[in-house]
Formats: structure tokens, C-alpha cells, sequence
């Protein structure tokens, strides 16, 4: 037998099954998701423009030889503690998939972190310039402490050795009054607690049931560049600028440096540090108030001398009680002595006043008053008559006045109103006409969808291709076949014609039908496993050839 020849690619592959652009792409997407599922990349941000109109962020991650695209989700980009930024270098955590509208595969970012203490210490930096250019580490912003607060604010872990620390160092040097915000000072949220300590400690009113501080102490321990992260955040630092009652921060030691210590009206090596800056030693202002009060006795004292000392000189330089009551003295007598004389010289000009006053008091007199005061009476009555009888006219005269025109305004409105109604009728109908025109015009639209639907129901219908010559196989449970395969001996089949359905039976020497394998989703497409079946859009409750 002559050897054949190899047939040439495009023939062998004459038969292979065919793939749609969406099946092949789907196809794409399962074998990627399912070959790598979760991955952790490192690399750095690029052609990062801020979160999108829509709040996805999209951008791609690159190193010196490559690059992948990246999205991350609104829901998480809210959720982030690391915000993305162009040019950080990042380990990203996510699910790598592909995207069918541009033939690409990309990573879907769930979590971001910096890569390494650079990275932090870039950001660091870039957030402080960017905060400084704002001029909130201005040292004009910054407040005086209180000498000595009622009230200290207290924003710390409640569970650390922090507060403990500040607790004991206050008690030793002044106890006072200390109200504790319990905050995560690490961690997912943390910077979002601590911001809003801040400014719920600014929040409290003046002499309400919780007493507003006097001063806040921002508190933590030491630790990583990591750990303190949540103290460089911008929520924190604009938190802290913005608060009015004087902040004092103490996170870490000093040596380490966090953004809310620049914006802070002071700055504390240590939490116990920063107590010591909130109120003074108690012992100390003892011994000083003793001291001030022995030099304001002795202060005193001297004083009460000198003034004693004046009181004595000005006591000699005065003259004697008698000297200076004997010419006053002297008066009174003389006045004493003249005051009968006087009283009898009183008595008598009153007398002759009184006497003169009432010879004017005759009868006759009195009686012309009476008749004076009789006429100015009887002349205002007739002026008050001749007034009311005035004034009635008047207002008759205005009220009929009154009275026409109500009477043509009446006319007036009821010819405006029966004139509006003939308006509004005559818009009515109108409307009723165009709302029949409508309706109709509606429902022949109607018509001719039902009618076109069941036109393109017809033509889809499995049915139509039956009347063309074709036949539909179903096995004894109703279900339709699709190879020959799938038909054991023996079997009982139930054929569809156009007219009518007729039983048979299947061969009884054809083979048994072959078990059905899974093809395994990483076999090259060479081998000869039997494609998926396409999928096609079946019409509801109806059968299908393909």
C-alpha cells in the first residue's frame, strides 16, 4: 500500500467543531480563572488618573518587562486603607480574569498594600508636602495649652499600656478629670476611628452632660512605620487641624515620626511625656502658693504699718473737736434765737394772702361762672349733633358708593367665570377627541406587534422546520436526541412529523451507548474530544434540532 501523505493543517481541521468569538472568549476566561484563581502581584502603578465617574479605578501594574491591567471595584475602593497613586510601587492582592470586549486579560484588586518601608516612606513624604503646601503645619495655626485643664481627653487603646502610663503620671502630678475615646490605633478602620474621636471630642457642647476637654492627648506606643500608618493618614491630620480645643500627640517614641505631629499644637516623645505637658506638678504649685502667701502677709503687714504710721501723723496736723464746732455752734444759737420772730412774721403774710383771696369769693361771681360754663356746654352739644348728623352722611353717601360698585364687580366676575367654564369645555372636548384619536391609533399599534409576534413566533418554532421534511427523535422519557450515540439497543424512540408523532424501536445488535466524559478544560484543542454543544437561544417550553 502506497504511503499517504499528510494532509495539510487547514484539512485536518476541515471537520473540527466550530466556536463563536463569545464561546472562545468564556472559554478564555474559565481556563484563566480557574489556572490561577488568587494571585499576589508586585509592581507599580501606572496610568492612574483617580477613581472613574462610575468609582471603579482603573489603571495597570508594571515592572521592568511587563505590564497587566488592573480595576478595582467602587464597594472596595471605599473599604481600602492604601488608597492607589501613580508611580507607588504596590502588592496587589486579587483574582485574575480577562475581559471579552478587548481580548485582555487583568487583575481584580481586593486589597493594596505599599511594597516595603520605601514605598511607605515616599508616600510619607509626598503626603507631607502636599499637606504643608495647604499650610496646615503653620505654626500660626497652632494653640496655647491650658495651664491647667478640669477636662483632658484621652483618644487611645483602652486595653494598651498607654493609658495606664498616662493614667499613673497624672495621678502622681495633678489628678484630674479624664474622659477615654477607645480607638483602634492599628489596622483596617483605625484612622477612621481616631478622626472621628477627634472630632467627637469637638463635637460636645459647652456645659453639657458630658463635659467638654480642655485639652486632647493622642496617644499610642511604639512600633513599626507600619503600625503607625493609621497616625499619617490624611483623615487624621485634617482631623487633628481642625479640632479647637488644644491637641497634644504622643504616638510611638521619639524617634518616630508620624504627620500628626506636625499638625499638632504639641508634639510629646512619649505618652507619659505628653501628661506631663497637660497639667503641672501639684507638690510644686503647693510650695509656690505657700511661698506667694507668706510674702503677701508679710506685704501686708508693712503696708498696715505705713498706713498706721500715716494715720498718726495726719492726727497730730488736725485741729481740736471744739475748735472746729464753735463757730457752727455759734450760728445755731443766733438762729435759735431769731426763729419765733420769724414763725410771727409767717403767720401774719399768709393771713393777709388767705384774706385777699377770699373777697373775690362772691356769690355772684359764682353764679356767672356757673352760666359760663352752662353755655360752652350747651354750645358743644349742638356742635357734637351737627358733627354725628355729618359724619352719618358721610358714610351713607361712602357705602352706597360701596354698593355699586360691588354690584358691577359681581356682574363683572360672573361674566369672567360663565366665559372661563365655555374655555374649559371647550378644551375638554378637545382633549376627549385627541384621547380617542389616541387610543385608537394605540391599539392598532398593538394589533400589529401581537400580529408581528406571532409572525416571528411562527417562524422560530421547531415546527416550521418539521413541515420542511425533518423529523424530531425523543427517547421513552420525552427528552430529544442529538446522536446517534446516545440510542442503546433496543431502545424505544418516538418520532415528530409535521402531521403526527410514530413509535419505533432501535436495532437490537447496534452498541451500547458510550459513557460521557468531562473534557478536561486544559487539553489542547488538537486532541479529539468532542466539543461542547453550541449554545443556541431556544424559545420558551419548545424543543430544540440543534
Amino acid at each position: 500500500m502506497p504511503n499517504r501523505l499528510p494532509m495539510p493543517p487547514a484539512e485536518q481541521l476541515l471537520n473540527a467543531p466550530e466556536f463563536t468569538v463569545s464561546e472562545l472568549s468564556l472559554s478564555l476566561k474559565r481556563t484563566v480563572e480557574d489556572a490561577f484563581g488568587h494571585v499576589r502581584v508586585r509592581g507599580e502603578i501606572s496610568g492612574f488618573r483617580g477613581p472613574h465617574s462610575s468609582g471603579h479605578c482603573y489603571f495597570a501594574l508594571k515592572d521592568e518587562s511587563a505590564k497587566i491591567e488592573a480595576v478595582i471595584w467602587k464597594g472596595v475602593h471605599g473599604r481600602m486603607r492604601f488608597k492607589p497613586q501613580e508611580g507607588l510601587e504596590v502588592i496587589a492582592t486579587g483574582k485574575l480574569t480577562t475581559y471579552p470586549g478587548s481580548s485582555k486579560y487583568q487583575i481584580v484588586i481586593e486589597a493594596l498594600e505599599p511594597a516595603g518601608i520605601g514605598a511607605l516612606m515616599a508616600l510619607m513624604e509626598e503626603r507631607k508636602k502636599k499637606l504643608a503646601a495647604e499650610g496646615l503645619f503653620d505654626e500660626a495655626r497652632k494653640q496655647l495649652l491650658p495651664w491647667l485643664p478640669e477636662v483632658i481627653g484621652v483618644v487611645t487603646s483602652p486595653t494598651g499600656a498607654v493609658i495606664r502610663d498616662i493614667l499613673h503620671r497624672l495621678e502622681d502630678r495633678f489628678p484630674r478629670r479624664v474622659l477615654v475615646w477607645p480607638v483602634k490605633v492599628q489596622g483596617e478602620g483605625s484612622a477612621e476611628q481616631v478622626a472621628a474621636a477627634i472630632r467627637g471630642f469637638n463635637a460636645l457642647p459647652e456645659g453639657g452632660k458630658i463635659p467638654r476637654p480642655d485639652v486632647l492627648i493622642v496617644a499610642r506606643g511604639g512600633g513599626s512605620l507600619e503600625d503607625l500608618w493609621s497616625f499619617n493618614e490624611e483623615i487624621v491630620v485634617r482631623a487633628a487641624a481642625e479640632s479647637m480645643i488644644p491637641l497634644i500627640s504622643a504616638v510611638g517614641h521619639e524617634t518616630d515620626i508620624t504627620l500628626i505631629d506636625f499638625v499638632a499644637d504639641k508634639r510629646a516623645p512619649t505618652p507619659t511625656a505628653a501628661a506631663e505637658m497637660a497639667v503641672p506638678v501639684r507638690s510644686e504649685l503647693f510650695v509656690e502658693v505657700g511661698d506667694l502667701g507668706r510674702r503677701t502677709r508679710a506685704y501686708w503687714q508693712r503696708a498696715q504699718e505705713s498706713r498706721r504710721s500715716e494715720l498718726r501723723a495726719a492726727a497730730r496736723a488736725l485741729p481740736a473737736a471744739g475748735d472746729l464746732l464753735a463757730i457752727p455752734r455759734q450760728r445755731l444759737d443766733s438762729a435759735g434765737a431769731s426763729l419765733p420772730r420769724c414763725l410771727k412774721a409767717n403767720t401774719h403774710a399768709h393771713f393777709r394772702r388767705f384774706t385777699a383771696a377770699s373777697a373775690k369769693l362772691t356769690l355772684r361771681v359764682l353764679h356767672g361762672q356757673i352760666a359760663q360754663a352752662d353755655h360752652r356746654l350747651t354750645v358743644c352739644g349742638e356742635r357734637l349733633g351737627l358733627s354725628a348728623r355729618s359724619l352719618l352722611r358721610q358714610r351713607r353717601d361712602r357705602f352706597a358708593g360701596l354698593e355699586v360698585r360691588l354690584r358691577a364687580s359681581k356682574l363683572s366676575n360672573a361674566q369672567a367665570q360663565r366665559n372661563a367654564i365655555a374655555r374649559q369645555r371647550e378644551r375638554t372636548h378637545r382633549l376627549a377627541e385627541r384621547a380617542s384619536r389616541a387610543l385608537v391609533t394605540l391599539l392598532q399599534r398593538l394589533d400589529a406587534r401581537v400580529e408581528n409576534s406571532g409572525k416571528l413566533l411562527s417562524a422560530l418554532s421547531y415546527r416550521s422546520v418539521l413541515a420542511r421534511g425533518f423529523a424530531l427523535v425523543r427517547d421513552e422519557a420525552g427528552h430529544p436526541l442529538h446522536a446517534a450515540d446516545s440510542v442503546g439497543p433496543n431502545a424505544r424512540l418516538e418520532i415528530e412529523f409535521a402531521d403526527g408523532r410514530v413509535g419505533a424501536t432501535a436495532d437490537a445488535d447496534r452498541p451500547a451507548p458510550a459513557a460521557k466524559r468531562t473534557p478536561s478544560p486544559a487539553k489542547p484543542a488538537t486532541q479529539d474530544a468532542k466539543p461542547a454543544p453550541k449554545r443556541a437561544t431556544k424559545p420558551v417550553d419548545q424543543g430544540s434540532l440543534f
